[in-house]
């Protein structure tokens, strides 16, 4: 914890060009609330309420200021002295302590001039740099690095604009540090190794003090590597092998305390209506599909622990291709929605032979037809309430794409004969998911591809589930906004050969792939 005291904080009526100061205010999100019998003072922000006992009217009167804006750390602390006292004073840091304890608050270092004051006090200056808790954790500046110490951005730092300002944030922490224009500079120069030092003789580089203290920020906020270039090679494998992409994508999804709100929060229910269980139909050709006797499904095919040992991904399609009959009872057992219900917060819901997270079910299948007996080649929708196939897009350059990238990513020597486009209506998930939403998108796929293999497997088909699609693709030959509802996965499907080729594949056994 740091304190005021321990802060070199540089004279109010300091000139000189770059000087700081410290400026604190409660964290955004937080706000006193209401006092309960006998005067106690409670702090609540979405993870939780402090209660802050009965604190004397000096301090009372300091953290209304900070709840209404940013104001400067020494002149609070001697607002609380002259009210309450040395008393006052020592309690007045200790519950600045305890507020960064529970990252309640956010701290400011602005430049400073003398032009900046006048009678009502003093005004912030440029902003530099603002130590900003986003989630749930501790949120007081770290040490100041030492001037020769060696330092540098970390590779797995974002940087996104935000209402003016550039947010910094590592992956993992539940702190992220916002620069203003002034501070925006330090970017660019720490993105190699360098020292304290160096940076301050840059031209037009902040004072060695204030440069520290901006660096207080970063250190915080774990963006930076330091101990110098020696000490990285090799580099550890537990970090080697995450892109930042990727870490940063992890961090978010699965370290709830990183932010401030995870889970069910319905962040688009105050902006939007919820969207349908089903999407508005398309306007090309319908064919409504035959309905499989589950029944006699039942009897006929062998049991589960046998299909499901049996289960493979097969690259090979035989000369007889998949006929309409074949892929309607695939699409019916796996994706048909059963039916639908409106949920506690309005949403519809839907009921489909596959789970999904809140019963959303975002997920629509768009079969590609390459060769399939008794439907034309193109690209169809299954409309999973209504048991139909719906053209959307004649073959044509766009569809082939699909089908080639499918081809050599499948490994196959032909087109495969039909290729499920799999995509989420991101919009059923998102207006009532937040940081989880699009790792459940794909959990949901990965449910999907196993429902796939395990029919195809007991209907005797040949199915292998994709890694990888090109969304921007499905978008020029569906017409429809990747952004809104995109592609999520890709999965092959078409008839099975009698003796699959075993040149391609994952060898499993003898003759398994």
């Amino acid at each position: 914890m740091t304190t005021t005291s321990q802060r070199p904080a540089p004279d109010r009526t300091d000139t000189t060009p770059g000087a700081a100061r410290w400026w604190l205010r409660l964290r955004r999100d937080a706000a006193p609330a209401p006092a309960r019998p006998g005067g106690a003072l409670r702090i609540a922000a979405p993870f939780g309420t402090l209660d802050l006992g009965e604190p004397p009217s000096g301090i009372r009167a300091a953290l209304t200021a900070l709840a209404g804006g940013e104001r400067p750390e020494e002149e609070l602390a001697a607002a609380v002295a002259e009210r309450d006292g040395e008393a006052g004073l020592l309690r007045w840091h200790l519950t600045v302590r305890k507020l960064d304890g529970h990252g309640l608050l956010e701290h400011a270092l602005h430049e400073e001039h003398r032009e900046h004051q006048d009678g009502a006090g003093h005004q912030p200056g440029r902003p530099l740099a603002r130590l900003r808790v986003v989630g749930r954790g501790a949120g007081a500046p770290g040490p100041a690095p030492d001037p020769a110490a060696r330092l540098r951005l970390s590779r797995f730092v974002t940087a996104t604009p935000q209402d003016g300002v550039l947010v910094l944030r590592a992956p993992g922490s539940p702190l992220a540090v916002e620069l203003g224009p002034a501070g925006a500079v330090l970017l660019a120069a720490l993105t190699d190794w360098t020292t304290p030092a160096q940076l301050a003789h840059r031209d037009g580089g902040l004072p060695l003090d204030t440069m520290r203290q901006a660096l207080r920020l970063f250190t915080a906020a774990r963006l930076l590597d330091q101990d110098g270039p020696d000490r990285e090679h090799p580099e550890e494998r537990r970090t080697a092998q995450w892109s930042a992409a990727d870490l940063a994508f992890h961090a978010y999804t699965r370290l709830p305390g990183t932010q401030a709100a995870s889970g069910g929060t319905y962040p688009g229910a105050a902006r939007f209506a919820p969207e349908p269980a089903s999407p508005p139909p398309f306007t090309g050709e319908r064919i409504a599909l035959p309905v499989p006797d589950l029944e006699q499904v039942a009897r006929r095919e062998r049991p589960f622990a046998e299909i499901l040992e049996d289960r493979c991904s097969i690259r090979d399609h035989d000369e007889r291709p998949l006929t309409l009959e074949q892929l309607a009872e695939l699409l019916y057992r796996t994706m048909r929605q059963r039916g639908t219900f409106v949920g506690s917060d309005g949403q519809e819901l839907a009921d489909r032979p596959l789970p999904s997270g809140g019963a959303v079910h975002e997920l629509e299948v768009y079969p590609l037809v390459s060769s399939c007996a008794g439907l034309a080649p193109g690209l169809w929708h299954y409309a999973s309430d209504r048991h139909e196939l719906e053209l959307v897009a004649e073959p044509g350059p766009a569809t082939a794409a699909l089908l080639t990238a499918a081809r050599e990513t499948s490994l196959m020597t032909e087109d495969p004969q039909v290729l499920l486009l799999i995509t989420a209506r991101f919009g059923r998930v998102m207006w009532k998911y937040e940081a989880v939403a699009y790792p459940l998108i794909l959990k949901h796929v990965g449910v999907l591809y196993q429902s796939l293999y395990l029919v195809g497997t007991a209907m005797g088909l040949a199915t292998c589930g994709l890694g990888g699609g090109d969304a921007q693709d499905f978008a020029a030959a569906s017409g429809l906004d990747w952004l809104t509802e995109g592609t999520v996965g890709e999965f092959v499907v078409g008839s099975r050969p009698l003796t699959p080729r075993q040149d391609i594949g994952v060898p499993r056994g003898e003759n398994r792939r």
